[in-house]
């Protein structure tokens, strides 16, 4: 029994990315899984994704770049305002403007440097560099 999809599926991610895989699939999708991806995507961290539905609640098939060192989920999903955003950099990112925390808002999943612009605040779900 999986506990923690989103986890699992970065964890996938960036197992295929260290083998040096081009795909990897994610056997359990969910909307929140997809917009991860999809921040991802936006950000040239991976080539992209298709959701394929298989009957048992659907899987995500990732293409995959090579330009993730490492990524993985924010446990526990830290509440982060709208001027902390530079203190979670440092606890979760290689370095200043390197990388990426994924971040749920009011406004969506979005990058924490989008969320900076928009002056919001939200959860921290990832991070990926």
């Amino acid at each position: 029994m999986r506990l923690d999809p989103l986890s699992d599926a970065l964890s996938t991610v960036n197992n295929a990315e260290q083998s040096g895989k081009l795909k990897c699939t994610i056997s359990q999708a969910s909307k929140l899984i997809g917009r991860t991806l999809k921040v991802m995507q936006e950000h040239d961290y991976i080539d992209g994704y298709e959701y394929i539905e298989d009957g048992k609640g659907g899987e995500f098939e990732i293409k995959l770049n090579g330009n993730i060192n490492k990524c993985g989920s924010v446990k526990p999903q830290f509440s982060a305002q709208k001027d902390e955003f530079e203190k979670w950099e440092k606890r979760y990112l290689p370095g200043k403007n390197f990388g990426l925390l994924i971040v749920t808002t009011s406004n969506g999943v979005i990058s924490h440097r989008k969320a900076q612009k928009e002056g919001i605040g939200g959860k921290l779900l990832a991070y990926v560099y």
